[in-house]
């Protein structure tokens, strides 16, 4: 695999488009992975994922802010690792619809009665890209 600090090519960028789940990995406190599926869009460069502001993932971002990314194909893998920051108020109008549109989902809906939502803001700090190890 090869580290990338740019842009993924076109045919990376269409599957990000259409896939549906990403794993997303923080640590937690202790040093332990913490591993979960998540619905996602990609745009401006960056990964961003709607949570629950309790989840176990923005605690652990809250605490540290690096994560990583890994699609659901192992055959041709495409794994970025970044920095996450948490967006509590004023979700960027682009990114609510890009939900709405990929998932028919509204990102800023509580999951349930006297729940918060944040938004995750993935900036890539590197791609592992399958097809490219020397």
């Amino acid at each position: 695999m090869s580290d990338l600090a740019n842009e993924p090519g076109p045919a990376v960028r269409l599957r990000l488009a259409e896939e549906k789940n990403v794993w997303l990995c923080t640590v937690r406190p202790d040093g332990s992975a913490h591993v979960t599926p998540v619905w996602f869009v990609y745009q401006s460069s960056r990964w961003w994922i709607g949570s629950d502001h309790s989840s176990v993932k923005v605690r652990n971002i809250h605490k540290e802010p690096r994560v990583s990314l890994a699609l659901e194909d192992g055959r041709f893998p495409v794994v970025a690792e970044g920095d996450a920051s948490l967006i509590r108020e004023e979700f960027p109008r682009e990114v609510v619809t890009a939900f709405e549109q990929k998932y028919g989902w509204d990102v800023c809906a509580p999951t349930r009665p006297g729940s918060k939502r944040v938004l995750l803001e993935v900036h890539v700090r590197r791609w592992l890209l399958a097809g490219v190890a020397q």
